[in-house]
C-alpha cells in the first residue's frame, strides 16, 4: 500500500493528484489554484496568506522572481499604530525571553508557512517540466532517492526546492575546515559545519594523553569532529549516529579524507560499548521541539541529547578519560536554559569540570542588527567543558 501523502487539486476541470514531497513535514495542502505568469506578486500574496497553494505552470525564473516578492512582503515590518493629534504617546514594553524567543519562532513559521505556497511540478524523473527550467535532478536524487520506474510525479514547494540546489552545490563543492587537510561535504538534510568557531575549541583543547588510543564522537553528523580527532592523532575514533542521511555522509567524508581505518561510523543512539579515553559531543545547542526534521541538528526536545550524554559519561570514561563537552550559551540568554542547571547536570551525572575554552562566534548573524536575537547572538560564547568522573 502506498502510504505517501498526496497532494490534490482541479485543473482544466479534472481531478488531478501527484505525491507531495516535503522534507519539512508540511503536510500537502487541502486548498490548491493553478498559477502562472499572469498572476500579479499582491495577489499571490493574498491567497498565501488565506492557506491557498499555488500550483505553478508558468516560467520558472518567473517563479523565483514571485517568490522573492512574496518574501518581500512577508519581511515587510507592520506599520506602526497611529496616534490621533494630541494624544499620549504609547510605548509598548519590550516582551522578556523566553516570551520573546517563543514569539520568534512562531513568526518565522508563519514566514515558512506562506512562502511554502508557491508549488513546482516534478516530473517522475525529478525533471521540471516548466520553461527555462534548471536541471535538478541531481539534486533531488541526493535528498530524495534516486529515482526509478516506480517514482511517481510529484510536486514540492518552491522554496523547498531552491533549498535542495543549495545543498547540492555545497555537497559538490564542500567546505574548507581550518586546519584539516580536506574537504568537508555535507548531504542535504545534514548540518553542515558553516559556523567554524566550535570546530577551533576541538583543535586547539589539550588532548589527555599524548595520543589517545580510543576516542568516541557522539552524534557525528558530517563527521568533521571525528575527522578532527583523526588528524590530531587519536589511534581509533568510534564516531555515533542514528540519522541515515548523516550517516552516510560521515561515512564518505571519512573516506574521501583517507581515515577510514583510523574512525570507525556505527548506528547507534549516544554511546558506543566499552570506554574511551576521550568522548566528545556536541549535541543541539537549544533545548525545543523542532519546527522540522530539518531543525533537528539545533532543537534537542526536552535536551534529551544534551542530558543522556552528561548522565552516561562517566560511566563510558576510562578511569583517565575526560569528556569535551561543546556547547553555546545560547540557550542561557534566550532564557532557555540556566547556568545553574548545566552545572548541576553535571553534578548529577558524577562529573567535575576540569577545565573550559571559550570562543565568541564570527559568523555574519552576529554583525546583522536587522535580526530579532541580534543582541543575544552578539553576546554569544561557545565553549568546550573537559569533564573528567568523580
Amino acid at each position: 500500500m502506498n502510504t505517501h501523502p498526496v497532494l490534490h487539486w482541479n485543473e482544466a476541470g479534472a481531478a488531478c493528484s501527484a505525491r507531495w514531497r516535503s522534507e519539512r513535514g508540511t503536510p500537502p495542502h487541502k486548498k490548491v489554484v493553478i498559477a502562472d505568469d499572469r498572476m500579479t506578486a499582491d495577489a499571490a500574496y493574498h491567497h498565501a496568506c488565506e492557506g491557498t497553494a499555488l500550483l505553478w505552470r508558468g516560467d520558472f525564473n518567473n517563479a523565483r522572481q514571485l517568490l522573492h516578492a512574496l518574501t518581500t512582503r512577508a519581511d515587510r515590518k507592520p506599520r506602526a499604530a497611529r496616534v490621533s493629534r494630541g494624544g499620549p504617546a504609547v510605548v509598548t514594553p519590550p516582551v522578556p525571553f523566553p516570551q520573546a524567543f517563543h514569539l520568534y519562532r512562531q513568526a518565522r513559521a508563519q514566514r515558512a508557512r506562506v512562502l511554502g505556497m508557491l508549488l513546482i511540478p516534478l516530473d517522475a524523473d525529478y525533471g521540471v517540466p516548466l520553461s527555462r527550467a534548471p536541471d535538478v535532478r541531481l539534486a533531488c536524487g541526493e535528498a530524495y532517492g534516486t529515482a526509478d520506474a516506480e517514482t511517481p510525479a510529484s510536486v514540492t514547494s518552491l522554496r523547498e526546492l531552491l533549498g535542495l540546489i543549495g545543498a547540492h552545490e555545497w555537497r559538490k563543492k564542500g567546505m574548507d575546515i581550518p586546519t584539516l587537510a580536506g574537504r568537508i561535504h555535507p548531504h542535504y538534510g545534514v548540518f553542515a559545519p558553516v559556523r567554524n568557531d566550535y570546530i577551533e575549541l576541538v583543535i586547539a583543547a589539550p588532548l589527555p594523553s599524548s595520543a589517545p588510543a580510543l576516542a568516541f564522537d557522539i552524534g557525528a553528523g558530517t563527521g568533521v569532529i571525528a575527522a578532527v580527532l583523526a588528524q590530531r592523532g587519536i589511534v581509533q575514533t568510534i564516531a555515533t549516529e542514528q540519522d541515515p542521511r548523516a550517516l552516510a555522509c560521515a561515512r564518505e567524508n571519512i573516506a574521501r579524507l583517507g581515515f577510514f581505518g583510523k574512525v570507525k561510523i556505527v548506528e547507534t543512539d549516544l554511546f558506543p560499548e566499552g570506554r574511551a579515553q576521550l568522548i566528545v559531543c556536541n549535541p543541539p545547542w537549544l533545548p525545543g521541539r523542532p519546527g522540522s526534521p530539518l531543525e533537528h541538528a539545533i532543537y534537542d526536545p526536552d535536551s534529551r541529547m544534551l542530558l543522556g550524554f552528561i548522565a552516561g559519561l562517566a560511566a563510558h570514561l576510562e578511569a583517565d578519560g575526560e569528556g569535551w563537552l561543546v556547547l553555546s550559551d545560547l540557550a542561557e540568554r534566550l532564557g532557555l536554559r540556566t547556568r545553574e542547571a548545566l552545572l548541576a547536570a553535571f553534578e548529577a551525572g558524577g562529573l567535575t569540570v576540569s577545565g573550559r575554552s571559550e570562543v565568541r562566534p564570527h559568523h555574519p548573524r552576529t554583525q546583522d542588527r536587522g535580526d530579532a536575537l541580534h543582541a543575544m547572538r552578539a553576546g554569544e560564547v561557545t565553549s568546550l567543558w573537559r569533564l573528567k568522573a568523580h
